[in-house]
């Protein structure tokens, strides 16, 4: 049984890396493949056709002629045609859905008021908007491949528990096992779920469809109710040993300053949060204290890229111009380069874009953790 499984193991590896090559150089021939990835032409040639029978991968309709004296090639690409990712956020007030493409590609979007901020309710509602776009999946002929659930607060993504959620008052929640058990009860047509913290979610969204492996490291922080920081580092979601690493809304910027909603005083949070910017001068201040969060992100992950999203920048576009010019003005002063600071590509649905890339991360790095169920199977 163990060499039955290390061989399906090392199958999957092996079609990742295939998957991987082609969306870092698009067009790539059976041979090329072949050579880049070191494995043997029949291994590839019999991974492709797998792949192209599931819908991952696509081929031109015709081969192109190579340079060499050799038989035209057929170049290969990721099929954004066929195969579908749902994207979920359960915010503090709303849920958002949406199905995007393996590029990223918005194909529909969902947003509806939370009705109850109870986990089983939430979970419910969560599940009737998820069955009701996959029978438009269905009619459209689109192939699901799984589905990322996100939130905020602090995530046990190997055991799949909401250990700690305290603007929508969760704690210790088995809540990917009740997204499963809802999904069956419900005919939804995936095993393979992803639950991931809201910001680390959106950095993911990012990483894997904005930027890619050149952004790395790339910080993601996201304004809203509260505060949230999602970090890719070494091609890989940096967590904390309990996920909660990234909660900078709770970091404390001023000492004895006002009242944060986890009872301590000068949190992050406190200045950068929704609620904090309807107070006078509440903006302006934001955007500084804003700046000074990032520079400490700088200075202690040094990132290539730091992108800012959330509600609060949405509704505010000036907070992000603000907030980067407070950190550039930190830099110079040291005489450091400043990362690059950009807003969310994906704007409002950052989070529930980046839940869907939980999915396809996951499944081109099957080594990241042990999983029962890998999409097209």
């Amino acid at each position: 049984m163990k060499a039955t499984g290390d061989l399906q193991l090392l199958k999957r590896i092996n079609r990742s890396v295939l998957l991987r090559l082609i969306r870092s150089q698009p067009d790539l021939s059976r041979a090329r493949l072949a050579s880049l990835s070191g494995l043997t032409k029949s291994t590839v040639s019999a991974l492709v056709r797998e792949l192209l029978d599931e819908h991952w991968l696509s081929e031109a309709a015709a081969p192109v002629a190579t340079q060499s004296m050799g038989r035209p090639s057929t170049p290969l690409n990721i099929d954004t045609t066929r195969r579908v990712l749902i994207g979920i956020e359960i915010a503090v007030d709303c849920l958002r859905v949406v199905c995007v493409s393996l590029s990223g590609v918005i194909l529909t979007q969902t947003e509806a008021p939370l009705q109850d901020q109870r986990p089983e309710q939430a979970c419910r509602q969560m599940g009737l908007l998820v069955q009701a776009l996959c029978r438009q999946l269905q009619e459209k002929g689109l192939l699901l491949s799984g589905v990322g659930v996100c939130l905020p607060g602090a995530v046990d993504e190997a055991l799949g528990i909401v250990r700690l959620a305290p603007n929508l008052g969760w704690r210790d929640v088995p809540f990917r096992s009740m997204v499963a058990t809802e999904f069956a009860a419900l005919g939804i047509p995936t095993a393979y779920i992803q639950l991931q913290n809201d910001a680390d979610a959106a950095a993911l969204g990012e990483y894997e469809f904005a930027g890619g492996s050149g952004d790395d490291p790339l910080i993601f922080v996201n304004c809203d109710v509260g505060v949230g920081a999602g970090i890719v580092l070494n091609d890989r979601l940096f967590t904390g040993f309990l996920g909660a690493a990234g909660e900078i809304g709770h970091s404390i910027l001023q000492v004895d300053g006002p009242l944060c909603s986890c009872g301590r005083k000068g949190c992050a949070e406190a200045f950068i949060g929704a609620r904090a910017l309807g107070r006078p001068r509440g903006l302006v201040r934001a955007g500084q204290y804003l700046g000074v969060m990032l520079q400490n992100l700088d200075a202690m992950f040094n990132p290539h890229v730091i992108v800012v999203g959330g509600r609060s920048c949405i509704d505010h576009p000036a907070l992000i111009e603000t907030a980067r010019s407070a950190q550039q003005a930190y830099a110079h002063a040291a005489g450091l380069q400043a990362p690059e600071v950009r807003a969310a590509r994906f704007g409002v649905q950052a989070a529930a874009v980046g839940a869907a890339a939980l999915v396809l991360h996951q499944f081109l790095r099957p080594l990241l953790k042990e999983s029962k169920h890998v999409p097209g199977h």
